[in-house]
């Protein structure tokens, strides 16, 4: 049997429900996890449904008998099989630290994806990349050459279908051409402390003002630089005992784990963009383990 997951986003109106809901009784499945948001401040309307096809009724069957529903509300709705893993493009630049995170979270099978290849302005984690038996690309960016380092990054992307960008501290902005093709596809992370401490060593301004709160932002890139819709956050206290060089270490765990935990909602069709904002359901209790290994 196999599972699938139907996402639908739409005006909000009386019936949504019980026509998926019905839909799905009729096509002999079984709803194993349903959430449901009404945004009463847009009228939009979101749903993502778990079930498995117990008649053992495939996707072209099941979405050629959804496209009256879709039609008749006027939704965006689409259908995945949840075994199917996501083909993800990491780039990174000269910190580690979340690279090596989710290629452990990747090894180990706690991040379900398909790593089509890390790209990087530095050499730096070359052999790290390889080590692992993924495709290493070096793409030199200079002030001079962007254009054309964006161009070869994008041919990247199509010749490997990469579904999904993740820049885990990649230290180069994109274009706003990039930005508005890959909409919705590019995930970026960064520490908390932004507008407030710009530039070099933000965590040596954090320090000098005495921050309580070290945090990190996990976004979906847009033209508007680190002002995309928000996926996930989280924040770790720290007191005046602990030093710049503390200040740091927990800034980077922190960004690690808000980054995989964004990642881990995205591949798995739990991310609804809803204007500037985000709709993320949660896993539901006992949803994580089958997320989990995919």
């Amino acid at each position: 049997m196999t599972t699938f997951i139907l996402t639908a986003t739409c005006q909000s109106t009386r019936g949504i429900v019980a026509a998926i809901s019905g839909f799905l009784c009729e096509m002999g499945c079984n709803i194993v996890d349903s959430s449901q948001f009404d945004d009463l401040s847009t009228g939009r309307f979101f749903m993502r449904v778990s079930f498995i096809s117990e008649d053992g009724k495939g996707a072209e069957a099941l979405a050629e008998g959804l496209r009256p529903i879709a039609e008749k509300f006027h939704m965006e709705a689409e259908l995945h099989i949840q075994t199917q893993r996501m083909k993800v493009l990491l780039m990174v630049s000269a910190f580690g630290h979340c690279l090596n995170d989710l290629l452990y979270r990747w090894r180990i099978g706690a991040l379900p994806i398909d790593i089509v290849g890390v790209v990087s302005n530095h050499f730096d984690y070359q052999k790290v990349v390889v080590n692992h038996d993924i495709p290493f690309h070096y793409i030199k960016v200079t002030k001079e050459n962007k254009p054309r380092a964006e161009a070869q990054l994008m041919d990247l992307v199509e010749q490997t279908s990469t579904e999904l960008i993740v820049l885990a501290r990649y230290m180069q902005v994109l274009s706003d051409a990039m930005c508005r093709k890959m909409s919705g596809r590019i995930i970026n992370i960064h520490h908390s402390f932004l507008p407030s401490f710009k530039g070099a060593n933000p965590y040596k301004q954090a320090y000098e003002r005495g921050v309580k709160l070290i945090g990190a932002t996990a976004h979906y890139v847009t033209p508007d630089l680190d002002e995309g819709p928000i996926i996930e956050q989280d924040t770790v206290r720290i007191t005046h005992a602990q030093s710049v060089e503390d200040y740091v270490s927990m800034g980077r765990d922190v960004e690690s784990q808000v980054l995989a935990r964004a990642i881990h909602a995205h591949i798995h069709h739990r991310v609804f963009l809803n204007g500037n904002r985000t709709v993320v359901f949660p896993a539901s209790p006992g949803s994580y383990a089958s997320e989990r290994m995919g």
